[in-house]
Protein backbone atom coordinates (compact mmCIF):
# COMPACT_ATOMS: atom_id res chain seq x y z
CA UNK A 1 0.00 0.00 0.00
CA UNK A 2 1.06 3.59 -0.73
CA UNK A 3 0.23 4.80 2.77
CA UNK A 4 2.85 2.46 3.91
CA UNK A 5 5.38 3.41 2.17
CA UNK A 6 8.72 5.07 3.73
CA UNK A 7 9.73 8.31 2.16
CA UNK A 8 13.22 9.06 2.84
CA UNK A 9 13.48 12.22 1.38
CA UNK A 10 12.27 15.87 1.56
CA UNK A 11 14.13 17.23 -1.37
CA UNK A 12 15.28 15.81 -4.90
CA UNK A 13 18.62 16.93 -6.92
CA UNK A 14 16.62 19.95 -8.36
CA UNK A 15 15.43 21.40 -4.97
CA UNK A 16 19.19 20.95 -3.27
CA UNK A 17 20.58 22.69 -7.03
CA UNK A 18 18.43 25.43 -6.45
CA UNK A 19 19.09 25.78 -2.67
CA UNK A 20 22.97 25.55 -3.51
CA UNK A 21 22.51 28.63 -5.80
CA UNK A 22 20.47 30.45 -2.63
CA UNK A 23 23.88 29.64 -0.58
CA UNK A 24 25.88 30.64 -3.04
CA UNK A 25 24.46 34.52 -3.36
CA UNK A 26 23.79 34.51 0.23
CA UNK A 27 27.57 33.92 1.39
CA UNK A 28 28.08 36.85 -0.69
CA UNK A 29 25.75 39.11 0.48
CA UNK A 30 26.75 38.19 4.34
CA UNK A 31 30.54 37.81 4.72
CA UNK A 32 30.59 36.48 8.05
CA UNK A 33 29.25 33.08 8.73
CA UNK A 34 27.20 34.89 11.66
CA UNK A 35 25.14 36.91 9.29
CA UNK A 36 24.54 33.86 6.67
CA UNK A 37 22.70 31.55 9.07
CA UNK A 38 19.26 33.33 9.21
CA UNK A 39 19.12 33.59 5.22
CA UNK A 40 20.15 30.32 5.17
CA UNK A 41 17.76 28.90 7.00
CA UNK A 42 14.74 30.61 5.53
CA UNK A 43 15.62 29.33 2.68
CA UNK A 44 15.76 25.69 3.91
CA UNK A 45 12.34 26.25 5.05
CA UNK A 46 10.74 27.75 2.28
CA UNK A 47 12.10 24.85 -0.08
CA UNK A 48 11.58 22.31 2.49
CA UNK A 49 8.49 23.07 4.73
CA UNK A 50 6.24 21.79 1.98
CA UNK A 51 8.05 18.86 1.62
CA UNK A 52 7.86 17.56 5.05
CA UNK A 53 10.09 19.79 7.83
CA UNK A 54 8.20 20.94 10.54
CA UNK A 55 11.06 22.78 11.82
CA UNK A 56 15.42 23.76 11.05
CA UNK A 57 17.66 25.82 12.47
CA UNK A 58 21.12 26.57 13.94
CA UNK A 59 22.59 25.62 16.94
CA UNK A 60 26.14 27.43 17.60
CA UNK A 61 28.45 25.89 21.02
CA UNK A 62 28.17 28.51 23.32
CA UNK A 63 32.12 30.23 24.08
CA UNK A 64 31.25 30.59 27.80
CA UNK A 65 30.15 26.74 28.16
CA UNK A 66 31.99 25.14 25.29
CA UNK A 67 31.92 21.06 25.12
CA UNK A 68 36.07 20.82 24.65
CA UNK A 69 36.92 22.20 28.65
CA UNK A 70 36.82 19.41 30.47
CA UNK A 71 34.00 18.89 33.62
CA UNK A 72 31.79 21.08 31.91
CA UNK A 73 28.24 20.27 30.84
CA UNK A 74 28.64 22.57 27.85
CA UNK A 75 25.25 23.57 25.69
CA UNK A 76 24.71 24.87 22.59
CA UNK A 77 22.72 28.31 21.74
CA UNK A 78 20.30 28.64 19.19
CA UNK A 79 21.18 30.82 16.56
CA UNK A 80 18.64 30.51 14.05
CA UNK A 81 15.31 28.87 13.52
CA UNK A 82 12.10 28.43 11.30
CA UNK A 83 8.83 28.42 11.88
CA UNK A 84 8.58 28.22 15.54
CA UNK A 85 10.37 28.17 19.18
CA UNK A 86 12.84 25.58 20.01
CA UNK A 87 14.79 24.59 23.12
CA UNK A 88 17.58 26.72 24.08
CA UNK A 89 19.83 26.11 25.45
CA UNK A 90 20.45 22.76 24.63
CA UNK A 91 23.07 20.45 26.16
CA UNK A 92 25.28 17.50 24.23
CA UNK A 93 23.72 14.59 25.05
CA UNK A 94 21.03 14.28 22.28
CA UNK A 95 20.93 13.89 18.37
CA UNK A 96 22.16 17.74 18.12
CA UNK A 97 24.96 17.26 20.64
CA UNK A 98 26.12 13.61 19.56
CA UNK A 99 26.35 15.37 15.82
CA UNK A 100 28.08 18.23 17.31
CA UNK A 101 30.57 15.85 19.05
CA UNK A 102 31.15 12.60 16.94
CA UNK A 103 31.77 15.75 13.61
CA UNK A 104 29.11 13.20 12.24
CA UNK A 105 25.75 13.57 10.04
CA UNK A 106 23.27 12.53 12.08
CA UNK A 107 20.32 10.61 10.39
CA UNK A 108 17.23 9.10 12.66
CA UNK A 109 14.33 8.18 10.59
CA UNK A 110 12.32 7.78 13.70
CA UNK A 111 13.04 9.10 17.17
CA UNK A 112 11.14 6.22 18.81
CA UNK A 113 14.64 3.85 17.86
CA UNK A 114 16.57 6.53 20.42
CA UNK A 115 14.15 4.82 23.48
CA UNK A 116 13.65 6.92 26.81
CA UNK A 117 16.67 9.45 25.62
CA UNK A 118 15.86 11.38 22.89
CA UNK A 119 15.17 14.93 23.47
CA UNK A 120 12.18 16.57 21.69
CA UNK A 121 11.07 20.05 21.72
CA UNK A 122 8.33 19.04 19.90
CA UNK A 123 6.63 15.86 20.91
CA UNK A 124 5.31 15.20 17.50
CA UNK A 125 8.77 15.38 15.65
CA UNK A 126 9.08 11.88 14.03
CA UNK A 127 12.42 11.97 11.79
CA UNK A 128 15.62 14.38 12.48
CA UNK A 129 19.02 15.10 10.67
CA UNK A 130 22.02 16.99 12.06
CA UNK A 131 24.51 18.03 10.15
CA UNK A 132 27.60 19.90 11.93
CA UNK A 133 28.95 23.54 10.86
CA UNK A 134 31.88 25.12 10.37
CA UNK A 135 33.08 28.70 10.80
CA UNK A 136 36.33 29.69 9.80
CA UNK A 137 37.24 25.95 9.81
CA UNK A 138 36.43 25.26 13.08
CA UNK A 139 33.45 22.98 14.50
CA UNK A 140 30.92 25.92 15.27
CA UNK A 141 27.95 24.11 15.68
CA UNK A 142 24.78 21.74 14.16
CA UNK A 143 22.16 22.22 11.44
CA UNK A 144 18.74 20.35 12.93
CA UNK A 145 16.14 19.67 10.60
CA UNK A 146 13.06 18.12 12.01
CA UNK A 147 9.74 16.46 10.66
CA UNK A 148 6.07 14.83 12.21
CA UNK A 149 6.76 12.33 9.11
CA UNK A 150 9.09 9.12 9.88
CA UNK A 151 11.86 8.54 7.19
CA UNK A 152 11.27 12.10 5.93
CA UNK A 153 15.18 12.32 5.49
CA UNK A 154 17.49 10.34 3.45
CA UNK A 155 20.49 10.19 1.48
CA UNK A 156 19.25 12.84 -1.04
CA UNK A 157 19.02 15.30 1.86
CA UNK A 158 22.57 14.22 3.41
CA UNK A 159 23.92 14.87 0.01
CA UNK A 160 21.62 17.78 -0.73
CA UNK A 161 21.83 19.58 3.00
CA UNK A 162 25.78 19.58 3.02
CA UNK A 163 26.22 20.64 -0.98
CA UNK A 164 24.15 23.26 0.88
CA UNK A 165 26.09 24.18 3.47
CA UNK A 166 29.41 23.77 1.38
CA UNK A 167 28.11 26.43 -0.55
CA UNK A 168 27.29 28.78 2.18
CA UNK A 169 30.83 28.10 3.77
CA UNK A 170 30.00 26.30 6.54
CA UNK A 171 31.24 22.97 5.92
CA UNK A 172 34.55 22.31 4.33
CA UNK A 173 34.74 18.27 4.24
CA UNK A 174 33.27 15.29 3.84
CA UNK A 175 31.83 13.86 7.33
CA UNK A 176 31.33 9.85 8.42
CA UNK A 177 27.55 9.11 8.51
CA UNK A 178 25.74 7.84 11.42
CA UNK A 179 22.08 6.78 10.61
CA UNK A 180 19.29 5.12 12.53
CA UNK A 181 17.27 3.60 9.61
CA UNK A 182 13.71 1.56 9.92
CA UNK A 183 13.66 -1.70 8.71
CA UNK A 184 10.93 -1.98 5.44
CA UNK A 185 8.37 -3.59 6.30
CA UNK A 186 7.27 -6.74 3.94
CA UNK A 187 6.12 -5.96 0.57
CA UNK A 188 6.21 -1.73 1.15
CA UNK A 189 9.48 -1.17 -0.38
Amino acid sequence: MQSDRLRRGAGDAAVYEALRKDALRIAIEHPTPERRLQPLTDALWTALHPRGISWIGFYVENPDRPAAIAGSDGEMLLAARRDKPACSPIGFHGVCGQGFLEESVRLVEDVGLLGAGYIACDPRDRSELVVPVYRNGNLWGVLDADSHEAACFGDSDIIGICGVLRAAGLLQRDLPIRADRLRKAAGSL
